[in-house]
């Protein structure tokens, strides 16, 4: 068991086994996603970013959902 997944604390190639651990073996549950994951993840594997990082960055790209202000318009060619 690892005692930490940092950067500071892993190899390269701890960090690329860190990676193909978690994400496992997908490719046979989606279509072409597999590469677009590991992708996202290089960054850690190359020593640039945390896992937490990346994993934030991912999270902050989703919205709940929930519908926000509606767009009212400038007016122009409105109840003629």
């Amino acid at each position: 068991m690892r005692n930490s997944i940092r950067i500071a604390d892993t190899t390269r190639e701890e960090r690329e086994q860190i990676v193909a651990e978690s994400i496992g073996n997908i490719s046979g549950l989606c279509d072409g996603c597999s590469p677009g994951i590991i992708e996202m993840y290089q960054d850690y594997i190359d020593g640039k970013k945390e896992l937490r990082e990346i994993n934030a960055e991912f999270r902050a790209g989703y919205t709940s959902g929930a519908r926000g202000p509606e767009r009212s318009g400038c007016g122009i060619g409105e109840g003629s």
